[in-house]
């Protein structure tokens, strides 16, 4: 049984305006400018982020998740430019290297419920339809082993996901998204926060289905 893992201390989202805390606004614009993969944009944003000084092991956990999100080719660019940019190491080793298999499926289904709220069960459903080595995946690795780990908690992790997902263009995840982040603690706020500070990675058609994907979401939470 691999010991639990360390505390880390995250300082609470900004909800009362606008705005976010410096660090997390430069975290979701660095997360939007590695989606949008264009080498001079992210290598500022890189600059930006290393200058806000965000908590150790955040760049680092939203550099994993990207491989998700944005696949290995991206999510290697945006790491190597922020080890470039930032001159930070690698960590020494990974938290998650003594962890089993039954661990990363406990935490997954539990990272996945909360995301997903009341739609856990047809997401799964509908995943294991595609196929069902997709929903083991999804919940073991996605979810269990990559964004269940320390150093960068939910409501931010889902708020870096917005980001990358509003810049792709997927408007049926970033839907499932949207809801997470305010599932994950996010307030409203705080979302549109997001969509403004990855605005200047946005195509106008990725512009349009954002708001209007974010009003669905209002709409239904309203509802």
């Amino acid at each position: 049984m691999s010991a639990a893992p360390p505390p880390f201390s995250t300082p609470p989202i900004m909800l009362d305006d606008r705005s976010l805390d410096p660090a997390t606004l430069r975290l979701v614009e660095f997360a939007a400018a590695a989606a949008a993969a264009d080498d001079g944009p992210l290598r500022a944003s890189a600059g930006r982020l290393a200058a806000a000084a965000p908590p150790a092991g955040w760049v680092d956990e939203l550099l994993l998740q990207s491989v998700l999100m944005l696949g290995y080719p991206l999510a290697l660019v945006a790491a190597a430019i922020w080890r470039q940019v930032s001159g930070q190491r690698a960590p020494a080793r990974d938290v998650s290297a003594e962890e089993t298999l039954s661990e990363w499926e406990r935490r997954g289904i539990d990272t996945c419920r909360t995301i997903y709220g009341a739609n856990y069960a047809r997401l799964r459903a509908n995943v294991r339809a595609l196929h069902p080595a997709l929903d083991r995946a999804m919940v073991v690795e996605g979810y269990g082993r990559v964004l269940s780990r320390p150093g960068l908690d939910l409501a931010r992790r889902e708020l870096c996901t917005v980001a990358q997902i509003a810049v792709l263009g997927a408007p049926r995840q970033l839907h499932s998204h949207l809801r997470g982040a305010l599932n994950s603690g996010a307030g409203v706020a705080a979302v549109e926060a997001v969509l403004h500070a990855a605005d200047p990675q946005l195509t106008p058609e990725a512009r349009r289905v954002a708001w209007e994907t974010w009003a669905d979401v209002r709409g239904d939470t309203r509802g």
